[in-house]
Parts: C-alpha cells; sequence; structure tokens
C-alpha cells in the first residue's frame, strides 16, 4: 500500500481543468466518486458528488443563494427552508455550508438530522478571486459560484430514507421497495 496516495475527497479539480482550458462565461455540472472518513446516518465514506461551478460578469453570492434556494424547493417541495451557515473552503470566499429543514421531522429535531432540526447538503461559496487570477480569468472582470453536494444524500432526502448506508447495504428487505 501507498501511504503517498490520497483518494480524492472532492471534485473541485474538474472545475479548475475546465476554467484553465475554457474561457467565461462557464456553467458547469461536475459528477464524480469521492471518498472521506465521515460515516453516520447521513454521512457515507464513498459516495458521488456533484459540483457545480458559475463564472460570468457581475455574479454574486445573492445569485448563489437564490439559485441553491430554488434548486432545493424543486428538490424538496416548495415547503422546505434553507439557511446557509459560515465556512471554510480553500477554493471559495466567501465559504458556506448549506442547510435544508430535515424533510423527516419537519424541523423539530430527529435522530437523522441530530437534533437541530436542520440536514447539510453541502458546501458553497463564491469563487475566490485568487482562483480565477491562477487559471488565467481576471477576477477585477470576472467573479462567480460553485457548490458541491452529495448525490447519495439527495437521494435519502428525496425518498426520506432514514440511513444513507441502505443505499448501499444489499438488503432485501429495503430493495424490494424499490
Amino acid at each position: 500500500m501507498d501511504s503517498e496516495v490520497v483518494l480524492r475527497t472532492q471534485t473541485s479539480a474538474i472545475q479548475i481543468h475546465t476554467m484553465e482550458e475554457r474561457k467565461p462565461p462557464l456553467k458547469i455540472i461536475a459528477p464524480g466518486y469521492v471518498y472521506r472518513k465521515d460515516m453516520d446516518a447521513s454521512h457515507a465514506p464513498m459516495f458521488s458528488q456533484v459540483e457545480g461551478l458559475v463564472v460570468d460578469k457581475d455574479i454574486s453570492f445573492a445569485h448563489l443563494k437564490g439559485t441553491l434556494y430554488l434548486w432545493a424547493q424543486s428538490m424538496f417541495g416548495e415547503k422546505v427552508n434553507t439557511r446557509f451557515r459560515p465556512s471554510y473552503f480553500p477554493f471559495t470566499e466567501p465559504s458556506a455550508e448549506m442547510d435544508v429543514s430535515c424533510v423527516f421531522c419537519g424541523g423539530k429535531g430527529c435522530r437523522t438530522c441530530g437534533g437541530s432540526g436542520w440536514i447539510e447538503i453541502g458546501g458553497c461559496g463564491s469563487v475566490n478571486p485568487a482562483v480565477l487570477d491562477q487559471v488565467g480569468i481576471d477576477s477585477e472582470e470576472y467573479t462567480g459560484f460553485a457548490f458541491g453536494f452529495g448525490i447519495e444524500r439527495m437521494t435519502m432526502l428525496m425518498y426520506q430514507i432514514p440511513e444513507i448506508g441502505l443505499l448501499t447495504s444489499n438488503d432485501n428487505r429495503f430493495l424490494k421497495q424499490w
């Protein structure tokens, strides 16, 4: 086993390669498998991630919030609430974690949401100007936003599956439902 090799923890490299090869305006969706050490009711150690990137003139954090709010409503229904919590990601500034109100308990608190009434969807933020400059895009002229979400977590929430591990468990009692 090579201790120098790490399985990828995100799909952001696809965004970088796209910005190096193409010039704005850019709008991409980048899916891929990622690997992490997380494991609980709403986290899995291997999952499918989808990232989005928009780069154009005059793109703001408000565009990101509006886009993700409309996406959340189309995925989970018009009654879903969203919130954005400050966070840190090296490729975005400002950065945030996006949460949706828990679809299992309606925001009252349950095992799946850890009693908080919220479930984290993923990370997002405005593209860091240093990233744009590094790939040859003028950060004085262009701005952008990016996000990354786990597809299995979206499936879990859409179909109200209480534990993400059921999606890969090979439990016939669960699989027969689908």
